[in-house]
């Protein structure tokens, strides 16, 4: 399959002054630096018609250590975890999708506060999430796969409220890392709405 890298290497650091948008790149001056950097975006209008009025925190999302990196994923022969050669997301994996997270629950409209440790907030609910999988799956075809767990913890007496697994697949119509980008995209975007919606359900 071209394009694709069959090394396990689990970190390649960004090249300063490359400035990302989404499937947009920049050429780096030496043999390592990324050729592309690939942003994640939000759900601007996300379709949720349950309102909270609870202050929620978004922690850090944990992942195994093959997702927690700026590489981007491709999973081959069964469970074979491998990287797209010079391309990368536009930070760590888990950062970008705590980022879109807050900013779906933004977007939304129907949630009194959400926001990042350390910003002050009066915390209702912590949502603890976990990314299983965001990848490219070229097994029996192209498909990008988006899965995250995700609980509700009650801040006030760290009692779980609810927990739910969300995952979305998208069909590619390529193995190059533009197209599979999109896909993983709009496959996060489901999932971010799915899981967004089902915060503000439960709170």
């Amino acid at each position: 399959m071209a394009g694709i890298r069959k090394h396990k290497r689990l970190a390649f650091g960004l090249v300063a002054g490359c400035l990302a948008i989404a499937l947009s790149g920049c050429i780096g001056g030496g043999s390592s630096a990324p050729k592309a950097i690939f942003d994640l975006s939000a759900p601007v209008n996300p379709d949720i018609r349950h309102r909270s009025n609870a202050q929620i925190l978004i922690p850090k999302p944990r992942a195994i250590q093959a997702l927690n990196t700026s590489n981007i994923a491709v999973v081959s022969d069964g469970n074979e975890i491998s990287y797209f050669p010079k391309v990368v997301w536009s930070d760590e994996l888990p950062n970008l999708v705590q980022a879109n997270l807050v900013e779906t629950f933004e977007n939304s409209g129907r949630v009194k506060a959400v926001g990042l440790p350390g910003e002050g907030l009066l915390i209702n609910y912590q949502i603890s999430t976990e990314i299983r999988a965001f990848q490219l799956d070229v097994n029996g075809g192209r498909r990008a796969i988006v899965s995250i767990a995700a609980k509700i913890i009650n801040d006030r007496n760290g009692r779980a409220v609810a927990t739910e697994t969300f995952r979305a697949e998208v069909a590619v119509p390529t193995d190059q890392p533009a197209a599979a980008v999109i896909g993983m995209n709009s496959a996060a975007n489901q999932v971010f709405t799915d899981l967004v919606a089902w915060v503000l359900r439960r709170t």
